[in-house]
């Protein structure tokens, strides 16, 4: 209930807050009436003796006024000895108001919305005793930050225009012990409608992704509400963001490594097949489905860094697209015979098309299918002799089944 203001935001209609406070429980939320006497935190605000014009009623706030580390998982009480609350307003530095409840008997409020650390909050209280004298008590108080806080670290960016398989992946800096509470305070959601669904990879990585590819031009927003939310004991959110991305056109692409070939699919019509060279026989390809994570017109590959010792070190590998975490990519190769590409399976586990040195020259196959790939288009790959990649590797959602998938979420 809020009550009307008459005078630029001092005095409050009491008709109002009065006709408010008929009926229990209540939802109150109020301001001070100028006029009465002012108190706060544990202190009584009000007369003592019951003379003429003065009101008996005692007027407690909790936290007391002043207070400049106050719990902020502890709701606001405020108290009436004496008499009966009319009105009670709880706002945060911004203005907005606290809500909170009534007792049937009118005597106590209770704020029912959670408070946020590091706030400053005012309380002011209107009461009137059973002679209907009316007194008033006006406090303040500022919450405690957190001693200990967890980020969630997200992707994709902000504005970005994305592929049809990109999942939400969100990597925390500190491991959740209350999966539910952090879930909780997380969503996605898209238009078109579709229902989305969390998958907790470990105590440090929870993803989003729907049953099916993204529908083409839908628009994906996710929310972190995570501010003061208890992720570990101890340890709260600090994130209040929301976080808008597109999907753009239809496309994925099949990797089939005993027919040497690579067949782009966009919007529904194969669009380009390419020639590939597949992993060795002793280094094969991942099989199964992987999504694009990061382009590079040229980067460097350096096998010490994949754990394969001094086997390779190539400054300048054109039109590379990262799939795997573990260092799969899809990128050009300037330094095998064209003759080998749609042929022979030589790489160290990467899927490499025909290119040049320099990555200059757009009509390559390397260059073509860069050139029409973005972040999160998926690359799937068959025929390779390797088992399927772990989902957790890169953003390899798409090889849990969706009953699996629904599984792993905290809710």
């Amino acid at each position: 209930m809020t009550a009307e203001r008459d005078d630029g935001g001092r005095d409050w209609s009491r008709r109002g807050v009065m006709a408010g406070l008929i009926g229990a429980p209540v939802l109150l939320v109020a301001a001070c009436e100028d006029g009465g006497s002012g108190g706060g935190g544990g202190a009584a605000a009000g007369g003592a003796g019951g003379a003429p014009g003065t009101s008996v009623v005692r007027i407690t706030v909790s936290p007391a006024d002043g207070t400049a580390n106050a719990p902020f998982d502890t709701p606001v009480t405020v108290g009436a000895a004496d008499g009966t609350l009319t009105s009670v307003r709880v706002t945060d530095s911004a203005g907005h108001p606290v809500a909170g409840r009534l007792a049937p008997d009118a005597r106590s409020w209770t704020s029912t919305d959670p408070l946020t650390s590091a706030t400053r909050y005012t309380v002011a209280v209107l009461a009137v005793d059973r002679n209907k004298q009316q007194a008033a008590a006006n406090t303040a108080f500022t919450t405690v930050a957190p001693a200990h806080s967890f980020v969630g670290y997200f992707t994709p960016e902000h504005g970005a225009t994305v592929g049809v398989g990109m999942p939400v992946s969100i990597t925390f800096n500190t491991p959740i012990t209350d999966r539910k509470a952090v879930e909780q305070a997380i969503t996605v959601r898209a238009v078109p409608d579709v229902e989305v669904v969390g998958y907790w990879y470990s105590s440090t990585r929870l993803d989003f992704r729907p049953e099916q590819y993204w529908a083409p031009g839908s628009r994906v927003t996710l929310r972190l509400r995570l501010k003061d939310v208890e992720g570990a004991p101890g340890c709260f959110g600090i994130q209040e963001k929301d976080v808008a991305f597109t999907v753009g056109r239809s496309q994925t692409s099949l990797a089939d490594l005993q027919a040497g070939t690579l067949t782009v699919t966009t919007d529904g019509k194969v669009s380009a097949v390419y020639k590939v060279i597949g992993g060795a026989p002793d280094h094969r390809t991942w099989a199964g489905r992987m999504v694009i994570s990061e382009q590079y017109q040229q980067t460097k590959m350096d096998s010490t860094t994949v754990g394969l010792g001094n086997e390779y070190a190539i400054p300048d590998v054109p039109h590379a697209q990262r799939l795997t975490t573990s260092g799969t990519f899809v990128h050009g190769n300037y330094w095998s015979p064209a003759a080998a590409f749609g042929t022979a399976d030589t790489s160290h586990g990467c899927v490499a098309l025909r290119d040049v040195k320099g990555a200059g020259d757009p009509t390559t196959d390397a260059a073509r299918f860069f050139a029409s790939s973005v972040i999160g288009d998926v690359v799937e790959v068959v025929n390779s002799g390797e088992r399927t990649v772990d989902p957790a590797n890169g953003l390899s959602d798409w090889n849990i089944p969706w009953p699996t998938w629904q599984a792993g979420s905290a809710l």
